[in-house]
């Protein structure tokens, strides 16, 4: 940028040969050679004053935009993200990761600081993207189901490119956007939204500081799925998590993924040479850090360590020394890190405004903030399947919260078990011969976890009962409600409720849960903790519950009633009248606890309505007739032979997989 435009500055014209008699003495000229009447004086004085005037404020100008320029050209970084696809710390070599080898990022860690405790806030690569992009939680502006596109109100909520963009930065995203969110276009908030160049900063301006993101997809959970032999990789040589048994396809499936990620190091090092080519590489800022966990099973989507806990390695150039997270290169720094810390954190490296409905923390440079306790995560409905669970943890302890232990964590889900190693695992399972760990995946989870990760990084270990952390797990349960009501926690009704909910009244998922009388927050956190105890005593609250106005408040009686089994028999009555509720998903959940309860006929009836006429919850109905098992294959059998497509988004659908394995 040209920082003395001929716009913006006094011509010499001006300032040398059209000076009046008033001005004569500022030039060193004689007034007296300029003979001029009182008026004329007056006037020209007062000419002259504002004359003296703008060249004070010309030189103030060009002084104060040398020194933005300056800071522009000079002194503010570009800042380079390069991003992996799918591989938690378990993949990477500095980490301690023994099945591959990854080089380039291993460099960078000993030029730079590897960060030891960062986390996912959703475990899946939408709603992990959707809060990169905001800088809010999903569970706060609505957008954490998988491949939801829901909207958030555009005009409140910024992107953070847009506002690097604003601060005069160039900015690129070539390939993965994937932000989940509806009503703008993902590639809107970018300079450079794709094309030949796969590296975005060779498309800015000269000397234009540069945002430039490069997404790596080498070790997609993609590069897992299909035959899993002729790898370069030794599945002898594998180091398996201990949920999994350790089956031969197994491991030929883990030495095909490390082909994979030592692919994906290969991609980075690309990145690293391109820069340097570019003359760029101690001008840059560079991060590299994978979007989740993963990827065989029970990695990526769930909220264990395994599919959360990620590498984060930051190199700052010597030049930007004084923004150093420690004092020297290549040590390893231990603050905690929340994936919806980063937007915030790049916007205060760049010098941009950072807006007020940005919620993490920055964590580095010059404006680094106190380092929070906790990391919250939330897991919801990925592609077909439903779930509910939120996840607090700090550096070691993890105390999970399982809102529909109903579900397996295991339940078929058509992408996932695209993966050789996934089916094995479950066939494995099926003919018996899976124990109380590598078991546990495929069985209907408790209400609370909890797990001590440095002695157990898979998580197979539920501490919940142990009486020496009952305090710290009481603290930690505490402190995630408090965080479920500063962030107003949108999932404590099921997706489809909500989304009605917000139509209904015209607003938004963020909007509408930001109105106390339209989403009670609060009290239903209250019913759900109730519901989840699992204690009979409760049972005459459920009932009364059962006849709330809020359909809100009718689910979590029922959710409150199912988990209460053979216990919830006195309930009977109050059960059959919910058959007829006005709320589609208290209607599925009442039919499937009477088929517990032995009421089988009328509860089937109810399912054959919601499943023929259009439910306006087609995907829990669908997903409850799986979890139910053999009373539902009447109904799945009627489905398919009535046209019932077998086929699902990524795969076979959920009754085309109960079909299947019925042999229909």
């Amino acid at each position: 940028m040209n920082l003395f435009r001929p716009t913006s500055r006094l011509n010499r014209k001006t300032l040398f040969l059209e000076h009046t008699p008033d001005q004569a003495h500022v030039w060193g000229m004689p007034a007296t050679d300029f003979p001029i009447s009182k008026r004329s004086k007056k006037n020209t004085w007062m000419n002259c004053f504002f004359r003296i005037m703008k060249v004070h404020i010309w030189v103030l100008l060009v002084a104060v935009r040398f020194v933005e320029g300056s800071e522009t050209t000079q002194e503010r970084p570009n800042i380079l993200w390069i991003t992996s696809e799918d591989n938690g710390i378990s993949w990477v070599s500095c980490y301690g990761g023994v099945n591959v080898v990854t080089p380039a990022i291993d460099k960078l860690a000993q030029e730079g600081f590897r960060y030891r405790y960062c986390f996912d806030n959703a475990a899946v690569c939408a709603p992990t993207r959707s809060c990169w992009i905001t800088g809010m939680y999903g569970i706060s502006n609505g957008t954490q189901p998988m491949r939801s596109r829901n909207l958030i109100p555009h005009d409140k909520i910024p992107y953070y490119p847009d506002l690097l963009r604003k601060s005069g930065y160039h900015t690129s995203n070539p390939t993965k956007t994937d932000y989940n969110i509806g009503g703008r276009e993902d590639k809107e908030c970018w300079d450079y939204k794709g094309g030949k160049e796969p590296y975005g900063w060779r498309m800015r301006q000269p000397d234009q500081p540069f945002f430039a993101v490069v997404n790596i997809g080498n070790s997609h959970e993609s590069r897992a799925h299909g035959k899993v032999d002729n790898t370069r990789h030794d599945p002898a040589e594998m180091q398996l998590h201990s949920y999994h048994p350790d089956l031969p396809v197994i491991r030929q499936n883990y030495a095909k993924y490390a082909d994979a990620v030592q692919d994906m190091d290969r991609g980075v090092q690309r990145c690293l040479n391109a820069l340097k080519e570019d003359g760029l590489y101690e001008d840059t800022i560079i991060i590299y850090n994978s979007d989740h966990g993963g990827v065989m099973a029970r990695s990526k989507r769930f909220l264990y360590a395994s599919g959360v806990h990620c590498p984060l390695v930051i190199r700052i150039p010597e030049k930007f020394k004084h923004l150093y997270p420690a004092s020297s290169r290549g040590v390893t720094v231990d603050r905690l890190v929340s994936f919806v810390d980063m937007p915030k954190t790049w916007l205060s490296l760049a010098g941009a405004e950072i807006p007020h409905t940005f919620q993490g923390t920055v964590f580095l440079g010059e404006g680094t903030e106190p380092e929070p306790r906790y990391h919250v995560a939330f897991r919801e409905r990925a592609d077909e399947r439903l779930d509910h669970v939120r996840m607090i943890r700090d550096a070691r302890f993890a105390y999970h919260k399982n809102y529909m232990p109903f579900a397996p964590a295991g339940h078929h889900l058509a992408y996932l078990w695209k993966a050789p190693a996934t089916a094995a695992w479950e066939q494995h399972h099926r003919a018996g011969k899976t124990d109380s760990v590598t078991g546990r995946f495929f069985r209907p989870r408790v209400s609370e976890e909890f797990y001590d990760n440095d002695h157990d990084f898979d998580n197979v270990r539920n501490l919940i009962d142990t009486p020496e952390h009952q305090a710290r797990i009481e603290i930690m349960k505490q402190a995630l409600r408090r965080k479920q009501l500063e962030l107003y926690d949108s999932g404590l009704l099921p997706e489809k409720m909500r989304d009605r909910r917000a139509a209904q009244h015209n607003l938004t998922i963020f909007e509408m849960v930001r109105d106390k009388k339209i989403y009670p927050l609060e009290t239903y956190l209250d019913a759900a903790d109730l519901a989840l105890l699992r204690n009979a005593k409760n049972l005459d609250t459920f009932v009364e519950s059962m006849s709330h106005s809020d359909e809100g408040m009718r689910w979590w009686a029922i959710v409150g009633i199912h988990l209460l089994g053979d216990e919830a028999a006195p309930a009977i009555r109050v059960l059959e009248r919910a058959l007829e509720d006005e709320s589609h998903e208290v209607r599925t959940m009442a039919a499937w606890s009477l088929v517990k309860l032995g009421r089988t006929s009328e509860a089937v009836a109810c399912l054959e309505e919601l499943l023929f006429d259009g439910s306006q919850c087609r995907s829990m109905v669908h997903n409850v007739l799986d979890w139910m098992g053999e009373p539902a294959f009447p109904l799945v059998k009627k489905y398919m032979m009535q046209g019932g497509s077998k086929k699902g988004r990524y795969g076979i659908s959920i009754l085309g997989r109960v079909a299947e394995l019925q042999g229909w």
